[in-house]
């Protein structure tokens, strides 16, 4: 019996392990959010640490597509502090999005309409990974 209570709490520690780390509170109410799609994303060892600190900012963040590939723009990752100049990374650095290519086609397809565009909604660790979800959405007059 105690082996399988064991096996019970590692399942639930590990189902539990969204940890948020950003958010873009101001998207939600600047766009009208129709669609949201969970993406990996391109990092450096020095961003990595940063994040895990809590030192992103998504705020004026959008998302933009290259050559078939989809990248993170103007988002600042604050460089980690206890690293020297040499190794750390440039804070508001273009970063590559980790999709599968029907997801960028469809994503492409849905921000070739009038007014839709891609915002990043949340940054969080899906057990070690970190993770990004990504919202399609149209601009909101205020």
């Amino acid at each position: 019996m105690a082996k399988n209570s064991n096996k019970n709490q590692k399942n639930t520690r590990k189902n539990n392990n969204f940890r948020p780390l950003a958010e873009n509170r101001y998207a939600k109410f600047q766009y009208a959010i129709s669609e949201t799609i969970e993406a990996g994303i391109e990092l450096l060892g020095t961003e990595v640490k940063s994040i895990r600190n809590g030192k992103a900012n998504l705020r004026d963040g959008y998302c933009s597509f290259k050559n078939g590939e989809i990248l993170l723009l103007n988002v600042h990752i604050s460089p980690h502090k206890n690293v020297g100049t040499f190794f750390n990374h440039d804070p508001l650095r273009n970063r590559k999005l980790l999709l599968h290519k029907k997801e960028i086609k469809r994503l492409k397809s849905n921000t070739e309409k009038k007014g839709m565009t891609i915002v990043p909604l949340s940054l969080y660790l899906k057990g070690s990974w970190i993770k990004l979800t990504i919202g399609v959405g149209k601009g909101k007059k205020l």
